[in-house]
């Protein structure tokens, strides 16, 4: 068995390139994950997971992460992602939602609250607190927005 992960870290990015490849790979980079390998996780907040103020990964790391992105090629369109971790008490497992919209960073929050509140609901429960991080962009050529939860280990 894996170790469960005790800490998360809400990331966002957003960037241009060339390609869409190379618009994602720069937007990982300004959330700060470009330089590790990102396995893609579902919608569980490990219990009693605690939020990291600065997230500092080894090159190269297997990370585990709930991400959205979203990727276009039209200039002047706005695009937004957003990422929420709803808690419960304490040890309880939370959820993780992550959303992208040609949008408003508003607009996609609005929503993503809505679809953590929702993740409870239908476990026959209610976040005590959700958390939240958004990004919007204005593509110029090829542009990507990125959100993510990333789940890892400390003391």
């Amino acid at each position: 068995m894996l170790p469960i992960p005790n800490r998360f870290a809400l990331v966002t990015g957003r960037a241009e390139g060339e390609t869409p490849l190379t618009a994602f790979d720069a937007a990982l980079l300004d959330a700060g994950v470009a330089n590790v390998n990102l396995v893609k996780v579902s919608s569980i907040l490990p219990p009693g997971a605690q939020p990291l103020e600065r997230l500092a990964l080894p090159p190269g790391a297997l990370v585990p992460i709930a991400y959205g992105r979203l990727v276009s090629a039209e200039p002047g369109t706005r695009i937004a992602a957003a990422v929420a971790v709803g808690r419960d008490e304490p040890g309880r497992f939370g959820m993780i939602m992550e959303h992208t919209a040609y949008a408003s960073a508003s607009e996609v929050e609005a929503t993503i609250r809505r679809m953590v509140e929702e993740s409870f609901v239908v476990r026959g429960g209610r976040p005590r607190e959700i958390l939240v991080r958004s990004v919007e962009h204005v593509v110029a050529r090829c542009g990507c927005v990125f959100a993510g939860c990333v789940l890892w280990y400390g003391a």
